[in-house]
């Protein structure tokens, strides 16, 4: 398989891809590869705590959270989605977008 299809095959299911690329060799050879695992783990590992924390401050606030959820919930998934589709394209064509905070946590474990 080519470093590109294996790059973007990182963010197809998420958590799993990203640890079974870490842990399948030849693949945690490679810095392309591994960086792109950890960025799609870090990714996921974000959306559940952002799912967490935003489930939380929703039930807090009863009435007026479920309207907020209603609104704010599927904008912030499908921000999620996009995301996440963009690094899988991107990963295909061989380009490494770095994420903010996320891609240089991803760049210190590679």
């Amino acid at each position: 398989m080519t470093d590109n299809v294996a790059s973007a095959l990182c963010y197809v299911l998420g958590l799993f891809t990203g640890i079974f690329f870490l842990v399948l060799a030849p693949y945690n050879q490679n810095r392309t590869i591994r960086f792109h695992a950890f960025q799609s783990i870090f990714l996921n590992v974000a959306a559940i705590a952002l799912s967490f924390a935003l489930t939380i401050v929703f039930t807090l606030l009863h009435f007026l959270g479920a309207l907020f959820a209603l609104v704010v919930g599927p904008i912030v998934w499908l921000c999620f989605i996009g995301l996440w589709l963009y690094l899988m394209f991107s990963a295909y064509q061989g380009k490494m977008v770095v994420l903010p905070v996320i891609g240089d946590l991803a760049q210190k474990q590679v």
